[in-house]
């Protein structure tokens, strides 16, 4: 090779070797960008029994649905996500319920008597769903709209919600009927139970925290469908024209669902319209059971056989105020990134789930409290039936302060414990879902291992049921009224 070949190689060579230089960083494989956090939807029903919308609840229970009532938009929501079938409300009365929800604990461990104080917002050791994802990332916002109703003078700014109504409760959806009068009256007008103003306020906050970049919770708990009877004009009347059913009838409790099943189907329009619905996990659900019937009956604890017509929640029994299944299993339902649409789970989950739930979605890396008694169902969400799900006690526990009686779910198996009579019951739900025979007399092993589990758990959580408060006024909710 001559010289001049030679000195031409080198200079192309050296040219070649500066520009990998220069192009190098750019060639560099550089970590992808960590993916958005995921927004969080609850919308919380209030009343709204487990066979109260034209959805089936259960596809081996024909009848668990309405025969009058008509919500196209929850069974839209049911065709896009997962419908649990055995979903429980953490307590078969309101406010309990509320409180187990924002904190991820049973009624029975945060108690009633002292729960203003142990929960006051100087008090360190709870953790609440929005404390808990901004833990996970500070971009996060949180709003409630609607019905608050903790009856502790806790604001939900005082526990990390961004925006409110404020401490807010039943009387700030109703129109005035009396307690004589607030299960006939039927009341016409534009903005029944605040749905209409609660969904804006609602869609607008979803609205700004998208334009912001913000992931965000927004809990929805709309005053609907809890008396008094609100509904516009035109569902009203298109309800007293409609042929009733054998169990459902009341055109103005009707009117009032599909209100609020309109405002459901808002909100999941406002998803698509912004473009977040590929990352935004959407749970309905109710706070208890639907009322047994209209008005409430006095002996609602008597076997169904008692009664001359069904019960609201037939084919469960009874209804809000009992640790009957009609009174704590209430619709439950789940749309989100990775969930199989149109699907059914039989495993049994609760409101205290949610805040685990929500802080596994939301890559939750640190340990939760150990005072939490939820599981995440995230594997429920992700694989249906599948057996990845493992609580630490393969059983849920619930309490109801008023006329005391507690009740264990473990398996198929259920046991409820009443207080004041000293007595037990013990059903197979998967066999008698109606909680109609009582095994407990022909069982007695199966009923006293049920009780001692119970007893364990409320001893553990040292429950008012076993250490009442001293010098406290503990006021009973036994009666007819309507918390």
């Amino acid at each position: 090779m001559n010289n001049s070949v030679q000195s031409i190689l080198k200079k192309y060579s050296a040219r070649a070797s500066a520009l990998s230089l220069v192009l190098l960083p750019a060639l560099q494989v550089f970590p992808a960008p960590p993916a958005p956090k995921p927004n969080f939807i609850l919308i919380l029903c209030d009343d709204l029994g487990w066979t109260s919308s034209s959805q089936v609840m259960d596809n081996l229970i024909s009848n668990s649905k309405s025969d009058y009532y008509e919500t196209p938009n929850i069974e839209r929501l049911a065709t896009k996500g997962i419908r649990f079938s055995n979903g429980y409300a953490s307590c078969a009365l309101c406010c309990p319920t509320r409180r187990s929800i924002q904190f991820g604990q049973t009624p029975a461990r945060q108690g009633d008597a002292l729960f203003k104080e142990n929960y006051h917002p100087d008090y360190k050791k709870v953790t609440s769903i929005p404390q808990m994802l901004k833990s996970i990332s500070p971009d996060y916002r949180a709003a409630h709209y609607g019905k608050w109703d903790l009856r502790a003078d806790i604001f939900p700014e005082d526990i990390g919600y961004d925006e409110s109504d404020g401490n807010t409760g039943n009387s700030n959806g109703d129109l005035g009927s009396t307690k004589e009068t607030k299960w006939t009256d039927i009341f016409r007008n534009n903005d029944p139970k605040r749905i209409e103003t609660i969904t804006n306020r609602a869609v607008n906050f979803m609205s700004r925290q998208v334009k912001t970049g913000h992931p965000f919770y927004l809990q929805i708990s709309h005053y609907a469908t809890h008396v008094d009877f609100q509904t516009t004009e035109e569902a009203y009347q298109k309800y007293l024209q409609k042929k009733k059913g054998a169990i459902h009838n009341n055109p103005g409790f009707a009117g009032m669902l599909e209100n609020l099943d309109g405002a459901i189907g808002t909100i999941l329009d406002k998803m698509d319209e912004l473009g977040i619905s590929d990352n935004t996990y959407l749970i309905l659900m109710t706070d208890n059971g639907g009322v047994e019937a209209f008005p409430p009956v006095k002996n609602k604890f008597d076997h169904p056989s008692t009664f001359k017509i069904p019960s609201n929640n037939y084919p469960l029994r009874g209804g809000k105020w009992t640790l009957y299944e009609g009174g704590i299993r209430v619709p439950f339902m789940v749309i989100g990134p990775g969930i199989k649409p149109g699907s059914q789970c039989d495993i049994p989950v609760t409101g205290w789930d949610i805040l685990p739930t929500l802080a596994d979605l939301a890559g939750n890396k640190k340990p939760l409290p150990d005072n939490l008694d939820g599981t995440s169902f995230r594997p429920l969400l992700e694989n249906g039936n599948g057996d990845k799900f493992k609580r630490p006690e393969d059983e849920l526990v619930f309490h109801y302060f008023g006329k005391p009686h507690s009740a264990i779910r473990a398996g198929d198996w259920k046991l409820i414990k009443f207080w004041n009579l000293k007595k037990i019951e013990l059903y197979n739900l998967k066999d008698d879902p109606g909680e109609l025979k009582d095994l407990a007399p022909s069982i007695p092993e199966k009923a006293k291992e049920l009780e001692a589990r119970l007893m364990a758990y409320l001893e553990k959580v040292h429950a008012e049921i076993l250490y009442p408060p001293k010098n406290v006024k503990v006021k009973s909710k036994n009666k007819n009224n309507d918390d």
